[in-house]
């Protein structure tokens, strides 16, 4: 691997995949010395199918691995050349593809393998043996699409709230769910953490989080990106942008001449 950097590409999952995958990218990257990341929490869980040299993630070092979703960012070093397919599972496909609770999975990392056996090792040496990266992504959503669909049917209460809660932003109360639901707050929150990981307010933190760093990537001013999302104020959103992002609003807005390129 000659180039340094890093160089990634994109495709649509596939309709039977939708559902349950948001994010496939096939990606490659080295550089010339190790680089720290902080990677903010998302809306989903992030499985890594890769191979080459393990990356550090929250202090320990992993080459293929998962978790699921969290309420704060993690840290991760590349320290040498690594390539693979970076998928971003809907809670829902996370919690089939893994058959377990999602609370066993909230803010953690581990090894794939782990949670999915000999599927995991057979998964990745398929994708190291696949070297066009169209093909690669293409087997990836197969592999995917197969397994997911083996793992156990969800019932459609805490998709249909999760699907609200997004469209909301995050800006939903859990009273306004369980009572559209017709469930009591404490069932709400146990089906939330066994299909997603978090309780209602904590997941509707990182979707609202989420919008927010959209809108300032759009170019919005902070000032009204704080009063659409339901933030208290800028002192509430920048505390909330250091615990899930380690970042703050100034630092994601375009300034002028930035051209977009903050992260």
């Amino acid at each position: 691997m000659s180039t340094l950097g890093l160089a990634m590409v994109e495709a649509a999952p596939s309709v039977a995949l939708r559902p349950y995958v948001t994010r496939l990218c096939a990606y490659r990257e080295h550089y010339g010395s190790p680089v720290t990341r902080s990677e903010a929490a998302v809306p989903g869980a992030v499985l890594i199918l890769a191979f080459g040299t393990p990356m550090e993630v929250g202090g320990e070092r992993h080459t293929a691995f998962a978790g699921g979703l969290g309420d704060r960012f993690t840290v991760t070093r590349v320290t040498g050349p690594c390539e693979g397919v970076e998928v971003v599972l809907t809670p829902f496909g996370a919690r089939r593809l893994y058959a377990l609770p999602l609370r066993h999975l909230t803010n953690l990392t581990v090894p794939v393998a782990d949670l999915l056996g000999p599927w995991a090792d057979m998964a990745v040496a398929r994708l190291a043996e696949t070297l066009s990266w169209p093909e690669r992504l293409a087997l990836a959503d197969r592999l995917l699409t197969a397994r997911i669909h083996e793992g156990p049917a969800l019932r459609p209460e805490v998709p249909w709230a999760w699907a609200r809660l997004v469209a909301s932003g995050g800006r939903l109360s859990p009273s306004s769910l369980a009572e559209s639901l017709g469930w009591s707050h404490r069932h709400l929150v146990a089906r939330f953490q066994d299909q997603i990981g978090l309780p209602p307010k904590t997941a509707a933190r990182v979707i609202r989080f989420g919008r927010a760093v959209r809108l300032l990537r759009s170019g919005t001013p902070i000032a009204q990106v704080a009063a659409e999302c339901g933030f208290y104020d800028q002192a509430h959103m920048n505390r909330e942008f250091r615990v899930l992002g380690d970042t703050t609003p100034g630092q994601i807005h375009p300034r002028p001449g930035d051209e977009g390129r903050a992260s």
